[in-house]
């Protein structure tokens, strides 16, 4: 059965942001809710997201790699979680909250007694203790339990603290194997003239890290644990020293995601620096952040969006798959770099990032559809939209919306597109207009070393001194 709960009556967050009621919202949850679902599981009602629907009747299917999978797992029962979190506090949204708590009763339930987590379920409700992506361990599935128990503590500390408290057990279940992680730090091993740390998730992978260090950011942001802070701040050393170049110099300051692999998925390490800055108050965490968003993000708008590259091999370069996973670390890192250093230029790029969702991708096709809340799975080539529709993109593109909507200097741009885009021996930039012919002008200014987000007469002068 569908989830269907009554609204709860609960405190609101002090800190909520009041959203006007006139406004209407691109954020429709009718998809994911059609993806949801109530279940008794471990002598509990719980809640469970379905992991793909595909076109066009969009009807549950269940998940199949080498083996089969099952038919939920934790990977997106966190994820949504987050986001109802996110909903419920910026949009005072109770029943975003009573869905959550199904929900994070479903992680709760496959975190084993020693701290690691199991992921799929299958068709009977029982718990997929074998498969590849579902075995029991403290690797991506887990880093993902733990960002939505660091946020669900966060929240339930005002409105639920019983609930709170039983999370923070949940997390502190954690600490051994983030201790064995920290165990090796300094430790380090060298691919050619890339250097690596050996304390991160699966040694090196400061991509799945990401994930583990906003939840603990979160946990830490509410708990003031000073062992907790310890654990962070060791975890973001190992993403800063997996960050090379600069705005000159390839790969451009972005953080790899695994040895010498970079990949646009799941690559939050903006998203998740920019947080820890802030709450650790650590100008170095957000320097590095800001970094990556000046010197390679602003060129991933200016050249386009790609799936992966490897460094060590400059034109390994890689565009399709593109997907949702890909455009929410992006555009919510920015956004928390704006609310790190109130630099109104990374607003904008947020815009132009999430605009990929509503057509400003290389097809010129909206992945997102509001009237229904459903998100297509990716653009699979140079033609091809995959038009399913599961659970990762539907709930990443939520995230990424309601995020963007907060801020009128960044949901603007939204409507931009790519018109645009060239270099010279000094610059590369890319010009963005709206349908009123509004413009924007991106450009990395090679010999300054800077960014410039250029708009009105600014950028006329700009193109035409470029002609």
């Amino acid at each position: 059965m569908k989830i269907n709960v009554a609204i709860l009556s609960v405190f609101v967050l002090s800190f909520c942001i009041v959203f006007s009621q006139k406004k209407k919202s691109l954020v429709n949850f009718g998809h994911l809710e059609h993806l949801t679902e109530e279940i008794r599981f471990a002598e509990e009602q719980v809640g469970i997201v379905h992991v793909y629907a595909n076109f066009p009747t969009y009807e549950w299917v269940e998940a199949k790699g080498s083996d089969t999978e099952g038919i939920a797992c934790v990977d997106d029962a966190a994820r949504a979680v987050v986001l109802y979190l996110r909903h419920f506090e910026l949009r005072k949204d109770t029943l975003s909250l009573a869905k959550a708590k199904l929900l994070l009763r479903f992680v709760m339930k496959m975190q084993t007694d020693d701290g690691m987590f199991y992921n799929f379920i299958q068709a009977d409700h029982s718990i997929n203790r074998d498969g590849k992506t579902s075995y029991k361990s403290f690797g991506w599935w887990a880093a993902r339990g733990v960002w939505c128990f660091g946020l669900g503590y966060r929240v339930m500390k005002l409105v639920d603290p019983p609930f709170a408290d039983e999370l923070e057990r949940r997390i502190q279940r954690t600490f051994p194997h983030i201790d064995t992680l920290l165990f090796k730090y300094s430790r380090t091993i060298t691919h050619g003239t890339f250097k690596s740390p050996q304390w991160l998730l699966y040694e090196e992978a400061a991509d799945a890290t990401t994930e583990l260090l906003l939840g603990l950011t979160e946990y830490y942001s509410a708990s003031g644990d000073k062992y907790v802070k310890g654990h962070i701040k060791g975890l973001c050393e190992g993403l800063i020293l997996m960050q090379d170049g600069d705005f000159r110099t390839f790969p451009y300051g972005l953080h790899r995601s695994w040895r010498t692999l970079w990949h646009m998925w799941g690559n939050s390490q903006t998203q998740a620096l920019a947080f820890a800055g802030v709450v650790l108050n650590d100008r170095r965490l957000l320097k590095s952040a800001e970094k990556e968003a000046r010197s390679f993000y602003s060129r991933l708008l200016i050249e386009g969006f790609m799936k992966e590259m490897d460094v060590a091999k400059p034109g390994t370069r890689k565009d399709y798959e593109q997907i949702a996973y890909g455009i929410r670390p992006m555009a919510i890192g920015l956004i928390r770099l704006y609310e790190a250093t109130k630099k109104e230029e990374y607003l904008k790029m947020a815009g132009l990032a999430a605009s990929w969702f509503v057509g400003n991708n290389v097809l010129g096709e909206r992945m997102y559809h509001p009237a229904t809340g459903r998100c297509f799975d990716g653009i699979t080539d140079s033609v091809t939209v995959n038009k399913n529709s599961g659970a990762e993109s539907t709930i990443e593109a939520l995230m990424t919306i309601l995020e963007v909507e907060r801020y009128p200097q960044a949901e603007k741009y939204l409507q931009y597109r790519k018109v645009k885009s060239g270099s010279r021996l000094r610059h590369v930039y890319a010009v963005f207009q709206n349908d009123a012919g509004d413009e924007l002008t991106l450009v990395v200014d090679l010999k300054q070393s800077w960014l410039l987000v250029l708009e009105g007469e600014k950028s006329k002068a700009f193109l035409e001194k470029v002609k």
